[in-house]
């Protein structure tokens, strides 16, 4: 370990994470991508252009994810009645079903690593996090 760096292991932690959440959504003919949509997509609906930055999804892939969302039946888009420029998108019921074993997959891993580490691991590990993405959001580094 001495000769990784500390991106390296974010980078590879993150890599085992997003393969053990698709090797579970692929169990129910879904994606991580898919699940994550699911649960940012409020119940009375959410301005599309809200869901990218939500997600981290750059707007052509949330374009292909949305779309692999409406063929399967979790979604449906009206117009935005506030902005009819844009779309909202809601949950059918067949989406807060799929939405909520989402949310149970998310919450057992997160309950397996409540179980494993101590509350002063889990504040330190999300205090760094947070001063890492504060360091790249300010442009401190580069």
């Amino acid at each position: 370990m001495k000769d990784k760096t500390i991106d390296s292991v974010i980078k590879s932690t993150w890599q085992a994470i997003a393969r053990m959440y698709n090797e579970e959504a692929s169990k129910y003919g879904a994606s991580m991508a898919l699940g994550y949509a699911l649960l940012n997509i409020d119940k009375e609906g959410t301005p599309s252009t809200a869901l990218a930055p939500k997600l981290g999804m750059e707007p052509t892939s949330l374009t292909r994810t949305l779309k692999t969302m409406e063929e399967k039946g979790l979604i449906y888009k009206k117009k935005n009645p506030k902005d009819g420029r844009g779309v909202n998108i809601y949950l059918t019921e067949l989406g807060v079903e799929k939405r909520k074993l989402s949310k149970k997959t998310v919450l057992k891993f997160n309950d397996k690593l409540i179980e494993t580490f101590t509350q002063q691991e889990i504040d330190t590990f999300i205090e760094m996090s947070q001063t890492i993405q504060e360091l790249i959001h300010s442009k401190e580094i580069y």
